[in-house]
């Protein structure tokens, strides 16, 4: 059974399981700080959840809970643990990996859900991790290792030089079947949209920009034959073919 993205959703199928990452619960609290007033959307990705979820009795959940590190925000007290009280009257199973996020995020979970290591979670043949870290050598004998963390969107830019962003998937290959580091490295990896729309997303199609994590800045992959899928399933192709240069800065011109 093939890892299956739900079409028009940042969200994964898998055996069973949801695979969702980067909730970013409580990044309205960091807005308002920035002087922006929104009402929380965190009830928002609950539904979506929820709507996603059908024939799927566990959910996995690939890092950053939380939004605000260090430290932590009401907002961030007052709804993680409802926002998990209330999935698991849905799944059986919850499954969360850290992620950078995720300092002290047992005080948030209940008792029901498994808080995995950083290093990920290997289950059948496939691998879960947030992606800031290294994954572990159990974790990359699976043959697809799915990632989070970098928020993977794709740059358009028109022929005016306007630039918009879309998040997308970003799917390839490993270059080599092992490393110096690892015995035997997985086949393919996927890189998963964040869930929370808020946060909009890094553009992976950018010369020179690196990716985040050390395993998408390292040479175990072939990123330059990755490719990238919008969220409605269209495939745009090889990431090496749809490369831009930098978003251009403004120039602001001196006043004589």
């Amino acid at each position: 059974m093939d890892l299956q993205p739900i079409s028009g959703t940042p969200a994964l199928k898998y055996d069973g399981a949801l695979i969702i990452g980067d909730l970013h619960i409580g990044l309205e609290s960091h807005l308002l700080s920035k002087g922006f007033h929104m009402i929380t959307r965190t009830w928002e990705m609950f539904d979506s959840i929820v709507g996603a979820s059908d024939g799927c009795d566990r959910l996995i959940v690939l890092g950053d809970i939380k939004d605000s590190v260090p430290g932590t925000s009401k907002q961030e007290y007052r709804e993680i643990p409802a926002f998990f009280d209330r999935l698991l009257e849905y799944f059986d199973d919850i499954d969360v990996v850290r992620g950078n996020h995720d300092t002290n995020i047992e005080e948030f979970l209940p008792g029901g859900v498994r808080i995995r290591p950083a290093s990920g979670l290997k289950i059948s043949d496939a691998g879960y991790v947030h992606g800031h870290t290294w994954p572990s050598p159990e974790v990359m004998e699976c043959n697809t290792l799915v990632l989070a963390h970098d928020h993977p969107a794709v740059m358009f830019r028109d022929g005016v030089g306007k630039v918009t962003t879309e998040p997308c998937w970003l799917r390839g290959k490993f270059s080599s079947v092992s490393s110096e580091k690892y015995g035997k490295l997985p086949s393919e990896f996927i890189v998963v949209p964040a869930f929370n729309r808020m946060l909009g997303g890094s553009p992976v199609n950018i010369i020179g920009e690196p990716l985040l994590g050390p395993i998408l800045n390292s040479e175990l992959l072939d990123l330059d034959n990755a490719r990238i899928y919008l969220l409605d399933g269209m495939d745009l192709g090889k990431r090496k073919d749809i490369l831009l240069e930098g978003r251009d800065r403004p120039r602001w011109k001196k006043r004589k």
